[in-house]
């Protein structure tokens, strides 16, 4: 109405924007009857409506339950892809940024640390912030020994020995550096590994079953603990180690990452 368009087309562009977000048929209900999650799609709707170039959205999925979050971000992909319109969104949740974005901008204290693809910025981030943010890691200060045929050589005091990255960069010797391991990067092994790959030995200090995969906590000799996420494959949920094992792990050069900031 306040564009001035006539009955016949608001009524047929508020069904096309209701239908979109999927409450078509709820058309005809008060506010108070509708969950949080459909009054979530209605504002959504609303701000269609208006065909925007770009649409702004602030912690859109903050108040609605876990499943109906993962949900609606889906459907929020789709809605993007259908109607063609760029959406901005803010968000604390970086699970939520990883599924719904194509380029995520990371912001600490106001300044951007990172921008780039979902798989940049979680495989390889920029800054120590950015991978202690997005995701969970293992970071482990060291100092570069050497570079070999584009290997860089890592002496880290918290594993006690020198560690092996393949995607090092070009970084000088005696640098100080920061050796980032994501959990899922890294296996628990009852033996040892095999040549070539980064080793570390240690004690099962705790373990989080979350049903398909199961989180370790490894204390090492230095006290430092180390986490690891394994996927449980098997349906009877054994784990392969448990509280207070001796265990070995191991990680592939090509997982590790250097960091110089």
């Amino acid at each position: 109405r306040q564009d001035g368009l006539p009955k016949a087309r608001i009524r047929d562009k508020v069904r096309d924007v209701l239908d979109l977000v999927q409450m078509g048929r709820f058309g005809g209900r008060k506010p108070h009857q509708l969950s949080g999650g459909q009054r979530q799609r209605v504002a959504l709707a609303r701000c269609l409506a208006k065909e925007p170039k770009v649409l702004l959205l602030d912690e859109p999925l903050g108040a609605l339950d876990r499943k109906l979050r993962e949900q609606t971000q889906l459907e929020l992909v789709n809605i993007q892809e259908r109607v063609g319109i760029t959406f901005v969104m803010v968000t604390h949740d970086q699970g939520e940024a990883m599924t719904m974005s194509s380029r995520i901008a990371v912001m600490n204290a106001g300044c951007l640390e990172q921008v780039g693809t979902p798989v940049e910025i979680y495989e390889y981030p920029g800054t120590r912030f950015v991978a202690d943010f997005i995701g969970a890691a293992n970071m482990f200060d060291g100092v570069v020994v050497e570079e070999r045929a584009g290997v860089l050589v890592v002496h880290c005091s918290e594993l006690e020995g020198e560690v092996l990255v393949d995607h090092g960069g070009s970084v000088p010797a005696g640098a100080p550096v920061t050796v980032m391991v994501r959990p899922e990067k890294m296996q628990i092994l009852p033996g040892a590994p095999a040549a070539g790959l980064n080793t570390a030995r240690g004690t099962v200090a705790d373990i989080a079953y979350l049903g398909d995969v199961s989180i370790f906590h490894v204390a090492l000799p230095t006290g430092r603990k180390v986490e690891v996420l394994q996927t449980n494959l098997r349906h009877t949920g054994d784990q392969g180690a448990t509280w207070d094992d001796s265990v070995h792990l191991a990680w592939h050069p090509a997982n590790a990452l250097v960091l110089t900031r």
